[in-house]
């Protein structure tokens, strides 16, 4: 089924529209969070709260994409669950990415609004000045969790090489930041 046709069993407030969703985009959220997650358990509760969550949002909204709708839910959902589970101690495949970055994103007064919108601002300026493949390959490392091996493999790359690509571009970010004035 198309994803505008899902989308209007949502409207109409048709049951039919969560299976759809399963069939067309339950595997592409199961990836996401489980590469957020590693727990089979947390991965099944995110992608139910996924489901009810769009059950939810349409109506009034209609995604001009559903897969990056359901996709950016099931990634807040995933990080709330990580940072649940962190906080009980029990860490998940996210800690790599977050060691990854946290060279790069300033960690004091973060959790400011103010300085999360101008944070917000600064990567995504600097994803702008990038080309598109990086961009695409910091978004599908550090958005959709992706692993370097997998991001290697599709690019032709060894592991190690892409390893190397991603520490340029958080290097080039880290300057960024620093241009900007965030402390880090």
């Amino acid at each position: 089924m198309e994803d505008n046709e899902i989308i209007r069993l949502y409207h109409q407030r048709n049951e039919e529209a969560i299976a759809q969703t399963e069939l067309a985009h339950g595997a592409f959220c199961r990836r996401l969070a489980f590469r957020l997650l590693s727990s089979r358990e947390d991965v099944e509760e995110c992608i139910n709260d996924t489901w009810l969550a769009a059950w939810m949002r349409m109506p009034p909204d209609w995604p001009t994409s559903l897969r990056a709708f359901l996709g950016r839910i099931t990634r807040n959902l995933s990080i709330s669950r990580f940072r649940k589970n962190r906080a009980a101690k029990r860490y998940a495949g996210m800690e790599i990415l977050l060691s990854e970055l946290e060279e790069c994103v300033p960690d004091k007064g973060a959790d400011l609004q103010l300085e999360r919108e101008m944070l917000s601002g600064i990567i995504s300026r600097w994803l702008d000045s990038l080309d598109k493949e990086d961009r695409l390959l910091f978004v599908r490392r550090y958005w959709y969790a992706e692993t370097v091996k997998d991001l290697a493999a599709e690019s032709s790359m060894t592991a190690n090489q892409m390893a190397k690509q991603m520490q340029k571009l958080r290097d080039s970010l880290r300057q960024e930041l620093k241009k900007e004035g965030m402390e880090l």
